[in-house]
């Protein structure tokens, strides 16, 4: 099964570097057959010719570009349709994601599932950094999150998920630009039957650059993927439980 990264990059030209190199290491370590797409989001700084250094290193290495408009979520639905792996992963350029994790997601969805879903907030997970104000907030949308849909998974916002290439196909339309899009793809593929398991996992604070991630800008973004999501359970569920039954 071939593992395909996805990561994001904007103004990321302090730390993807290391971010790169270490998730190739590890992956390598482990016989792991991958490809990195790095989606250069519209930098304006030195991220391109890092990149470009970078691939004469590192074979598995793949450089795409997202044009204007730029936004995380753009981004992400653009290594999305470059994707060569049997199962894709969405890691962030700052490093806050551990590639021990990937690995564990990897061997878990090698066992059949279809998505493995981390969480931040169960036991075995580890934290360091999280700026308190921005832990309320998530907790409090989270938690909305699991009361409307009826849920157990408590971190649906979490980025560091891991789906099968054929269940990402299943999912589209995409509609997010921006960091919904990290919402829209959990909620769909909970709402269109598909399987998935949770795992803790590990997430540390930046050390370099700032996040790109602005709280009051992503508020109805969030809540409109939200309530989409939850219309579409409502009213297409059964669609989607019939067609998988079709299937078999």
């Amino acid at each position: 099964m071939k593992l395909s990264v996805i990561i994001p990059a904007h103004n990321e030209g302090d730390c993807i570097a290391g971010t790169v190199r270490e998730l190739h290491r590890v992956l390598s370590a482990e016989n792991i057959p991958h490809e990195i797409l790095v989606v250069n989001d519209n930098s304006c700084d030195h991220t391109q010719s890092i990149l470009e250094e970078l691939k004469n290193e590192i074979g598995p290495l793949r450089i795409l570009f997202n044009p204007p408009p730029n936004g995380f979520g753009l981004a992400v639905r653009k290594g999305l349709e470059a994707v060569n792996g049997d199962a894709v992963a969405l890691m962030m350029a700052d490093g806050s994601d551990s590639p021990q994790d990937l690995v564990r997601f990897y061997r878990t969805i090698q066992e059949g599932y279809d998505c493995v879903f981390g969480s931040r907030f169960i036991s075995g997970s580890k934290v360091t950094g999280y700026p308190p104000l921005k832990r309320v907030l998530n907790r409090i949308f989270n938690t909305s999150i699991r009361v409307l849909f009826g849920l157990k998974y408590n971190d649906v916002t979490n980025a560091f998920k891991m789906y099968r290439a054929d269940v990402l196909q299943g999912l589209r339309p995409f509609l997010s630009h921006h960091f919904n899009l990290t919402v829209e793809l959990p909620l769909k593929a909970i709402v269109r039957g598909y399987s998935y398991t949770i795992l803790p996992n590990s997430w540390k604070s930046r050390s370099s650059g700032k996040s790109n991630l602005k709280i009051k800008e992503m508020g109805s973004k969030y809540l409109f993927i939200v309530i989409y999501c939850f219309i579409e359970k409502w009213l297409c569920s059964q669609d989607y439980s019939k067609k998988k039954a079709g299937a078999h």
